[in-house]
């Protein structure tokens, strides 16, 4: 009977080894990934202690965790969602799905609601709203491709799809798709260019992109 009960407590300690272990190597990659953008910080402890966007991506992954499971979670979910905005200005629903290595530069102002989808190596500024434009319980916000950059101020509005490694200029409201490698801005945003921005002589020429 012993024999058995370490066999069974084993079993059960390995998947929280490796769910332990998966979480530290996200925490690193987020560290580096923010590294990478952030030019004002010199190390990995500074970033870890003085990001609120990465503190508030940290919480979010946990609070997702806990929204998908249902019923009785999801409003310690929700709680735990608020107290983040609460203490980095930075709101994120539970449900909202986001990838890996995203980084939010400043954090201040930033709003993603619930059904927001993001791909992979996304940044976004302060002041970005990832909104709804229904009340009706639907797909209701953006999905966001991978390698995607937001500028400060930018509203995305509505179940709208933004393509891979496309930029979206500051303060302009996307109410439209935005096609992958293309540059949007304006008032409502229109596309500026359809080429990959590697290929452009100079993507951020236009003033509406500064960031």
């Amino acid at each position: 009977m012993a024999h058995s009960t370490l066999l069974t407590t084993g079993h059960r300690a390995k998947p929280v080894t490796q769910t332990v272990r998966a979480a530290v190597a996200s925490v690193r990659e987020d560290l580096d990934a923010a590294m990478q953008r952030d030019p004002a910080t010199t190390s990995r402890l500074e970033m870890a202690l003085a990001s609120p966007g990465l503190h508030a991506i940290w919480v979010h992954r946990f609070a997702h965790r806990m929204w998908q499971r249902g019923g009785r979670w999801r409003l310690p979910a929700r709680l735990m969602s608020q107290a983040a905005r609460i203490a980095t200005g930075v709101e994120i629903h539970p449900g909202a799905q986001i990838g890996k290595r995203f980084f939010i530069d400043h954090g201040m102002g930033v709003v993603i609601g619930e059904t927001a989808e993001v791909g992979d190596d996304v940044m976004l500024y302060h002041g970005v709203t990832l909104g709804g434009r229904s009340l009706d319980r639907v797909k209701r916000h953006p999905t966001i491709g991978n390698r995607v950059t937001i500028g400060a101020g930018a509203r995305l509005l509505g179940p709208v799809t933004v393509g891979e490694e496309a930029q979206i200029g500051a303060n302009a409201v996307v109410v439209r798709d935005v096609p992958s490698y293309s540059v949007a801005v304006g008032v409502p945003a229109k596309v500026r260019s359809s080429q990959p921005v590697a290929s452009q002589p100079d993507p951020y020429a236009d003033p509406a992109l500064f960031i």
